[in-house]
């Protein structure tokens, strides 16, 4: 597959604010809710790993590089992991918004180009790990901002079919129809959900000011306090009557927060 320029690994701190705030964005429907197995716990941190985005000027390239990996008993047959571009955040201002902006960026690969790319892979052994990269590119209309990109992986694995998505895929209600437990506590249910795991998401920063997105992350650093919180504790919430906590994850999720402010989204 192609590979893209790397531009430069994001800045911890403005990377977890500017996927925090994308919590407030509505996102598509999701894949599919079909019955499907879960994986053994804390596995699923296993399957996209050492995620990390881009950070851009408008009219410049990169990559969107991860780590695709099996720590299952056996081969992942029929693999097929979708990226996608899914949500804005603009800056400066804040200006939440559609992903369906002017002059987005775009993925691409050896099938493909636009705000969504489909990698797959006839098999991946158990416990291999296959590292990827994909190409992004701006023009010089992009806007400023943050792009929120999300994650599901499918695959068949003993005759079994799995499906893990990232945050990005559910609604508000389904989110918060699968993470509310008993007198308002927090458990992930994965079966609620419909996902065999979750998977984390990272973010394409597009700023002609790189410095400018340092000190907006320093000045979130309570949205990040929030998001972050809340993975932990999904993490050590105890398992009871189909929940269980989530592994955790090389970068954080874009949206792990428990709300949004649009209903429906």
């Amino acid at each position: 597959m192609p590979n893209g320029r790397r531009v430069g690994r994001l800045t911890v701190p403005a990377t977890l604010v500017a996927l925090a705030l994308l919590c407030l964005l509505p996102v598509g429907a999701p894949l599919g809710r079909a019955a499907v197995p879960t994986v053994p716990l804390a596995d699923d941190r296993y399957f996209v790993q050492q995620l990390t985005g881009a950070e851009l000027t408008p009219g410049a390239g990169g990559p969107v590089t991860m780590t695709l990996g099996n720590p299952l008993p056996q081969a992942m047959i029929g693999v097929a992991l979708t990226i996608g571009i899914y949500a804005f955040n603009g800056f400066p201002g804040n200006a939440t918004g559609d992903v369906a902006v002017a002059s987005a960026p775009v993925l691409s690969n050896q099938t493909g180009s636009g705000l969504e790319v489909n990698e797959s892979y006839g098999s991946i052994a158990t416990g291999a790990a296959v590292p990827l990269s994909v190409p992004v590119q701006t023009s010089t209309s992009t806007p400023s901002g943050t792009f929120a990109v999300r994650f599901a992986l499918r695959f068949v694995e003993n005759g079994t079919h799995y499906l893990l998505e990232s945050r990005g895929w559910f609604t508000a209600a389904q989110w918060a129809a699968g993470t509310t437990g008993p007198n308002g506590t927090v458990a992930v249910n994965l079966t609620a959900l419909g996902v065999s795991g979750l998977l984390p998401e990272t973010s394409i920063l597009v700023s002609s000011n790189g410095f400018a997105y340092v000190l907006w992350g320093v000045l979130g650093a309570g949205v990040v306090v929030v998001a972050v919180g809340a993975w932990l504790y999904f993490r050590r919430s105890n398992s009871s009557s189909g929940t269980r906590p989530p592994a955790g994850a090389t970068q954080a999720p874009s949206a792990l927060g428990r709300s949004r402010t649009n209903e429906g989204d």
